[in-house]
């Protein structure tokens, strides 16, 4: 395609709070150093949700018209004069939406998702905006689009990206074989840390949330092998970090908590000061981190906490879960400012870790989500259409059961395949021009029959 030709591509655009409209928009011909993909399946995200709610997401508000959107792969269909051989017209790709400068020292180093002059797509960090993916047609840096395994369909390699902050947090906390995870906050990425912790052979997963639908739905499919049911927040609008006695609730038999137990020192006394009321919620927070690893049998803590909530209240919890050693993987971000319990990390060397997006992570996640796999068990998600991916199980992940087997003490719980877990959490497709009740569906949680909402993908009306 010469320079100067033009196409078009149909684009699902944000211009305010709950307010989206199709566009048709012209894109040039890539550039030099750019390919030109029709988007097939892009994954809706929580901060893709903030946007489309709020028209900002914390301290980056909309200032343009913003293509949401960063969780996609597609097809190649126009190239450049010099672009790289790994590419051509017809091959399938994953998009990663993160744009880095390539120069400076955090790029150098290979820690480029920390890039000052990175711009990604569908943020609003950056003016003016880069686009994301929820359109049909986008030009986008060669150096950022990874070819597909011939086994990875599209929806799989859309959930390459959320599957790429696992992996990064994954190697901060230095993950291994034979260890007890807890994971808190069961959504799409807390799922998949509990996923990518099995991979890994871990010896015991379990998962903490405040919704049992969620819950529920973790330890029947093989995410997790136990869970724990906090009581909801008091009120709609009530954010959980804002209730910590929201986490003092000792579970159910079958792992769901009773939301009415009575904690006699909540009458002791009333605190009054900033300080007072501080020390009360940490308080309390012990005391429920107590509980979840009584119920659990972990007396004394887990390897590694994977905080995916970002809730002030959780992030205390996780650090009194945490065993002598052990390390807190920050995932989640909902709370600018926290209250912690520094001198109970400090003195027993728990570890409090940062993670931010990913950096050289796609080539690894995508072959994670090639594994061959065994055919699904009969249990189900809600998705309306079946797992992309099955097949037989995997050398690597006998060598990971193997591995963790000869270790003295623990031994790993069995793992569904990665790729079957990854499938499952699908439970949603809408065509691009329904973007608007993709996201209210992802707001309200359930869709129309009641049913779990988890990952929403929204195509090009190509099948995935």
């Amino acid at each position: 395609m010469s320079p100067a030709v033009v196409s078009s591509t149909t684009a699902a655009v944000l211009s305010g709070p709950r307010t989206i409209q199709l566009e048709d928009r012209r894109v040039w011909a890539p550039p030099r150093g750019e390919v030109q993909v029709r988007v097939q399946a892009t994954g809706l995200c929580g901060s893709d949700l903030h946007y489309y709610i709020h028209a900002r997401n914390g301290d980056f508000a909309v200032r343009a018209p913003l293509v949401l959107g960063h969780e996609s792969a597609g097809i190649v269909v126009d190239l450049p004069p010099g672009a790289p051989d790994t590419l051509k017209i017809g091959q399938r790709v994953a998009i990663e939406a993160g744009i880095y400068c390539r120069s400076c020292s955090f790029c150098q180093s290979g820690r480029y998702n920390l890039c000052r002059q990175m711009k990604f797509c569908s943020s609003a960090a950056r003016f003016p905006h880069v686009d994301g993916t929820l359109q049909t047609v986008m030009n986008h840096p060669a150096y950022v689009l990874h070819p597909l395994p011939d086994s990875v369909s599209f929806e799989l390699a859309a959930l390459a990206e959320p599957l790429s902050v696992l992996i990064h947090s994954s190697r901060r906390a230095h993950l291994s074989p034979n260890q007890n995870i807890i994971v808190f906050g069961v959504g799409a990425i807390g799922l998949l840390a509990c996923a990518l912790a099995k991979h890994r052979g871990a010896a015991r997963v379990v998962a903490v949330d405040i919704n049992p639908a969620r819950l529920e739905f973790a330890k029947r499919e093989g995410f997790a092998d136990d869970v724990f049911c906090l009581p909801q927040p008091q009120s709609s609008s009530q954010q959980p970090q804002s209730l910590p006695e929201a986490c003092c609730a000792p579970p159910k038999a079958n792992g769901v908590s009773a939301s009415s137990h009575k904690h006699t020192h909540a009458h002791a006394s009333t605190p009054s000061t900033p300080r007072e009321m501080a020390d009360e919620q940490l308080k309390k927070a012990k005391e429920s981190a107590a509980a979840v690893m009584s119920a659990f049998g972990s007396p004394d803590g887990y390897d590694v906490v994977f905080e995916c909530t970002g809730a002030e209240s959780v992030i205390q919890m996780s650090i009194f879960c945490a065993m002598t050693g052990g390390k807190v993987m920050l995932i989640g971000m909902g709370t600018r400012a926290a209250y912690l319990p520094l001198s109970t990390a400090a003195l027993r060397e728990v570890d409090i870790l940062g993670s931010f997006r990913y950096a050289d992570t796609y080539r690894e996640a995508l072959a994670l989500l090639s594994t061959p796999s065994p055919t699904p068990s009969s249990s189900s998600s809600s998705s309306s259409a079946s797992s992309p991916s099955s097949a037989s199980s995997s050398e690597s992940e006998a060598q990971v059961e193997s591995e963790a087997n000869s270790k003295t003490g623990r031994s790993p719980s069995p793992s569904i395949p990665l790729p079957v877990l990854a499938a499952k959490l699908v439970t949603h497709r809408f065509p691009l021009a329904d973007t608007k009740r993709a996201f209210e569906m992802l707001a309200k949680g359930v869709d129309d029959e009641g049913g779990l909402v988890l990952k929403v993908m929204v195509g090009s009306g190509v099948p995935c």
